[in-house]
């Protein structure tokens, strides 16, 4: 599985919470499984990286497993005060609350700069719509990795 990622791919990858390289994995898995019963063509090995890396713009320290609890239970809940605390500044007390609302909400968008940073424009393309709804013109890899991520 691995030998689909490069080096700088790799440091992406691990540069996640681990329990978003274990949701990762295992949405490849999924999303693999998918593929081989999908109507349409599909590239595998774009499947593979990009289900891989749709999560990378969550970095260790950004967003852990409570603060993705809270941050959907927020937005969900209480999204004027979400919206408030995001615009939280550096060095108060709410600034680490509105940092893992933020980076929940805009994820994929993250996740995406960072793969244009490498050059990866079809991954970061596909990552960055992976939260969006459905368009007729969706590509059959952001197809199959949407029905992944919401399986896991």
């Amino acid at each position: 599985m691995w030998q689909v990622l490069s080096e700088k791919e790799q440091t992406l990858f691990y540069a996640m919470h681990r329990a978003d390289q274990v949701h990762a994995i295992n949405v490849a898995r999924t999303a693999l499984k998918i593929a081989k019963e999908y109507p349409r063509e599909v590239n595998r090995t774009l499947l593979l990286r990009v289900a891989l890396l749709h999560d990378v713009g969550r970095k260790k320290g950004d967003l852990d497993i409570w603060g993705k609890a809270f941050a959907v239970l927020a937005m969900k809940g209480f999204p004027r005060i979400a919206e408030h605390l995001m615009q939280a500044r550096k060095g108060t007390i709410f600034y680490r609350f509105g940092h893992a609302l933020y980076v929940s909400r805009y994820h994929a968008a993250i996740g995406a700069g960072r793969l244009r940073e490498i050059r990866l424009l079809t991954e970061a393309s596909i990552v960055a719509r992976h939260h969006l709804p459905p368009d007729d013109h969706d590509v059959a890899e952001l197809i199959i990795l949407r029905m992944a991520d919401e399986r896991n």
